[in-house]
């Protein structure tokens, strides 16, 4: 089970830097103006072999005094619900704020949730002094760090990963059952597709509570399939959570997607790929797990024709690339259709993620392809590719090719020998890994 944290302050403190510092990404829109981050942003981060997941909620737009109290409460209060560790970030050039106070009044109630008190924007060994009046939040040490040029965020890292919870219970492994979640933007037809399939003679379908959270784990068993259905979505929990459904929802699918082997992404034919499938999708592809892509509602689609199809299929391998190699369904579970096509879909997908190809048939194919097609030398050097295997045990289909000069190749030759792979064996719907090693 992955550990999520989530980053809440009031805007403009540099949540949205501190996020592209973890997730070694520059995915969030940094700027000086306050409130700049509307979407929340999520991505995966990795530290000393540790990985978690993290959350940037949007900045706090500051509206009336009361109406922004409950912004923050709202967001604090879903954070404290879902996340493992609440990153609070501070900012020591500009000192405390009775927004800061507010917001820690709101986080000193949580008993039962770390919180790293962070005061960023530290620039400077002198400034670090000035952390201490932050003491008076009640929220523990403060740590001066500088999201920025990176001062300190070593030790601040190691702090934050010992504070996830080692006893943390596994998902247990059942049996060898593909795991599949359905996933997608709110109001995409999860839940109806989920209905759809669990509809009649609920007795086949039995539930295993997941064990952490709450992932729970439906047994399916009939015509012909027999899987776990990740239960995604938060279907249940909707008292608390009305108008942020999306946010609940997203931290319930990075739940769900690394409780899965196989994710199908639901697209909604009405409104196309949004920024936040591209999001999803490429959690998904971090996660490394298998994917099936449900466009539903197609039968709410004007003018079809068999154009249409072929269209709206390269739309979506074109957003998703270069990862292409993947089954898209059309589905509309209104009228139930095609909907266990998607089923099938899932079920080869997990074939494949299992599939191993003997050694010799490896080097039988990829050698003399090699010798044809070698990679570029470079700096005069020629790269020769001795030997080729694939590794046992991996989740995901991991190749490693030996070679005397790995250091050498480049991306655009990996995806050469990556879409060799995939033309000669059956690897639709899921990532393969292809590593060159020293032999």
């Amino acid at each position: 089970m992955g550990n999520i944290v989530a980053i809440v302050g009031r805007p403009n403190v540099g949540k949205s830097t501190l996020f592209n510092r973890l997730t070694k990404s520059r995915q969030a829109i940094v700027d000086d103006v306050s409130g700049t981050t509307r979407d929340r942003q999520y991505g995966l981060a990795e530290w000393c072999g540790t990985e978690f997941s993290v959350i940037d909620t949007g900045g706090w737009v500051n509206k009336s005094g009361d109406v922004f109290e409950l912004e923050i409460k709202k967001q604090v209060e879903i954070a404290i619900e879902e996340a493992d560790v609440i990153l609070f970030v501070v900012d020591i050039q500009n000192g405390l704020t009775d927004l800061d106070m507010q917001a820690a009044k709101v986080l000193r109630t949580t008993k039962d949730r770390p919180i790293l008190l962070v005061v960023n924007k530290s620039d400077t060994f002198e400034m670090e002094y000035g952390a201490a009046e932050f003491y008076s939040l009640g929220l523990g040490d403060p740590i001066a760090i500088s999201a920025m040029n990176g001062t300190n965020t070593g030790d601040f890292l190691d702090l934050l990963v010992s504070k996830f919870d080692k006893n943390k219970e596994i998902v247990e492994k059942y049996d060898d059952l593909p795991k599949i979640a359905i996933i997608g933007r709110p109001n995409a037809g999860k839940s109806s597709l989920i209905n759809a399939f669990l509809d009649e003679e609920r007795n086949i379908v039995t539930d295993i509570a997941g064990t952490t959270r709450d992932s729970t784990y439906t047994r399916y068993n009939k015509f012909g399939f027999d899987f776990y259905l990740v239960d995604t979505a938060g279907i249940r929990k909707k008292g608390k959570v009305t108008e942020d459904l999306e946010y609940y929802s997203v931290i319930r699918s990075i739940r769900a997607i690394e409780d899965a082997d196989i994710c199908v992404l639901m697209i909604d034919a009405t409104r196309g790929i949004e920024s936040q499938d591209m999001n999803i999708f490429s959690l998904i592809q971090k996660n490394r797990k298998g994917l099936v892509v449900c466009v539903n509602k197609w039968d709410l689609v004007e003018d079809k024709d068999n154009k249409a199809v072929k269209t709206m299929e390269n739309a979506i391998r074109e957003r998703f690339a270069p990862f292409v190699d993947f089954p898209i369904v059309f589905t509309s579970v209104i009228s139930k259709q095609r909907i266990f096509k998607t089923l099938e879909q899932a079920k080869a997908v997990f074939e494949n993620r299992q599939r191993h190809i003997p050694t010799n048939k490896l080097n039988e194919f990829f050698l003399p392809l090699i010798e044809a097609y070698p990679p570029p030398a470079t700096k005069g050097k020629y790269i020769k590719v001795k030997y080729v295997t694939q590794l046992q045990g991996p989740i995901v289909p991991t190749f490693i090719f030996f070679a005397n000069l790995p250091q050498y190749i480049k991306e655009p030759y990996k995806r050469f020998v990556e879409n060799k792979l995939r033309e000669q064996w059956n690897f639709c719907g899921m990532p393969v890994q292809i590593f060159f090693r020293q032999k």
